[in-house]
């Protein structure tokens, strides 16, 4: 990014001199804040992933120099952010892929590098999460402030200052919130010059992609989340990894990308392409096997197997609770299994022993990784009964546990969020946030899913249909194995290959 005459410039495009200050003083808000040094070094290491090292061979850069040094051969930095679960979700699809391909990954989580990346990015979850909630619980704040903020298709109303102190006035889609996300990212520009220049990077975030940027890396490759371009996932000098053809024009285009909808010169081509849905390798590989059991499992008239998951904002409890009570009779009459994914929130667990209290002898529980695995190991070719609950007790399992069980089930239950993407039959109950709308029409469109339920009456409809008939289930799984042939959850792979020159051959 640019600056010519008091003005920034993103791909050709000018931003207002007085968005170009704002930016700035937003950068100066951070230095001032959390004593921001300039001169800072950091010396980076590696340590075994002690969650998924296993698993991906997986290694953690982390802030020390006493681990094992960081090597370019055959790696690839897979950085990421814990802000919910999607973002380390699409990280692991990464790290699964480049395992696949014969690279070790390289796991750089900027919130647990001690300094300025931590300090900048809590400050911004924190505000994230608890919108996100709020949204959950009003239905005016969703539809008229956050719905605005995380599309930009409406106007915001007066309570627009009092959310731009906080970073949420801006829609993410307009072009003056990209140069002011970049120019807070350019505070990462220290941890990332720790780092070979030409070092393959992985990014789940355009924060990584950013940073990694603004530290001079020359091979970042942002893969990009959600099917609803906004301005602030783009990044000056990455090239970006999109999931649809329609996301792919909408940024190419730069569609919607100014305020005043003005048109804006494009984003070139070779900072730009349509990959795929990121999907972890396991998963696309074994696609044929999974929908083959589940359409089995139809035909015996095995208990439909469902698969709840609770997303890493921690919103939607009510959601959850008419889920489940609206399963239990179903559970007892051996139609219907449920599974109930907390991630790594005990305050959730806490809650939903409080609402099915007196029913604990209902609940199987499931809170390590190797209870997890086992149980999903065992009704791979096994039978599944009744009303199961995973909790974990750090995000590496919490999110993993989901991909892990989401090949022994039938329906995965979710918000249209980065699960979107995945090659299971999905149920899409309500978004949180408007962004999320446009994964639920990608799924509905791809035929790997229902049309997104907005409220709980029609979340119990879809979930009734798709336990007592199996037009959808077989619709769905049929769709799946056609999306693969055609290379729809290829995205991953191809990140891999954008950002290290090395094509990936499938097996079979």
């Amino acid at each position: 990014m640019k600056m010519e005459n008091g003005q920034y410039v993103l791909f050709g495009n000018r931003l207002k001199k007085s968005y170009s200050r704002t930016s700035d003083r937003w950068q100066q808000f951070f230095i001032r804040k959390f004593n921001y040094d300039p001169d800072e070094t950091y010396q980076l290491s590696l340590e075994h992933n002690p969650y998924l090292g296993n698993i991906f061979g997986l290694k953690n850069i982390v802030r020390s120099s006493e681990g094992e040094p960081i090597s370019t051969e055959n790696t690839v930095v897979i950085s990421t952010i814990r802000m919910g679960f999607g973002h380390y979700r699409i990280a692991m699809a990464g790290a699964s892929a480049a395992r696949a391909m014969g690279f070790t990954p390289l796991w750089l989580d900027l919130l647990a590098i001690p300094g300025i990346t931590t300090d900048v990015i809590n400050f911004n979850n924190t505000w994230y999460s608890r919108f996100s909630r709020i949204s959950q619980r009003s239905l005016l704040f969703n539809k008229y402030i956050w719905e605005s903020v995380t599309t930009g298709e409406r106007t915001l109303p007066l309570l627009n200052g009092l959310l731009n102190s906080v970073h949420i006035g801006w829609p993410w889609r307009f072009l003056k919130t990209q140069v002011k996300d970049y120019k807070m990212s350019e505070l990462f520009r220290n941890l990332h010059e720790a780092l070979p220049s030409d070092m393959p990077v992985l990014t789940a975030h355009m924060w990584n992609a950013m940073g990694a940027v603004a530290g001079g890396m020359t091979n970042v490759v942002d893969m990009m989340f959600d099917n609803w371009p906004m301005s602030f996932q783009l990044t000056e000098g990455a090239k970006h990894g999109v999931q649809s053809p329609s996301g792919y024009y909408g940024f190419r285009s730069m569609r919607g990308f100014d305020e005043k909808d003005r048109i804006l010169n494009p984003v070139p081509s070779d900072a730009l392409y349509y990959t795929g849905h990121h999907v972890d390798h396991e998963l696309v590989e074994n696609i044929e096997v999974d929908c083959a059991a589940r359409m089995e499992r139809m035909k015996k008239k095995e208990p439909r197997r469902f698969l709840l998951t609770m997303g890493g904002a921690g919103a939607q409890r009510d959601l959850f609770k008419a889920i489940i009570e609206h399963a239990l009779p179903l559970i007892r009459q051996d139609k219907l299994t449920l599974m109930v994914n907390l991630g790594d929130h005990k305050d959730n667990w806490d809650w939903l022993k409080k609402e099915l209290a007196g029913r604990e002898d209902e609940i199987t529980t499931h809170f390590t990784w190797d209870e997890t695995r086992a149980f999903a190991d065992q009704i791979r070719v096994g039978s599944a009964h009744g009303l199961h609950v995973f909790l974990h007790d750090n995000i590496f399992h919490a999110v993993y546990s989901t991909n892990y069980l989401m090949r022994v089930v039938d329906v995965l239950i979710t918000k249209p969020s980065e699960l979107a993407f995945y090659p299971v039959p999905k149920l899409f109950n309500e978004r949180v946030g408007g962004h999320e709308k446009w994964g639920a029409i990608r799924g509905a469109e791809l035929g790997d899913g229902t049309i997104e339920a907005r409220t709980i009456p029609q979340t119990l409809q879809a979930l009734d249909l798709l336990t007592r008939e199996d037009d959808l289930l077989t619709m769905y799984c049929d769709m799946i194995v056609k999306n693969k042939s055609i290379g729809i959850y290829d995205g991953a792979y191809k990140c891999v290959e954008l950002a290290t020159g090395r094509k990936f051959t499938r097996s079979s």
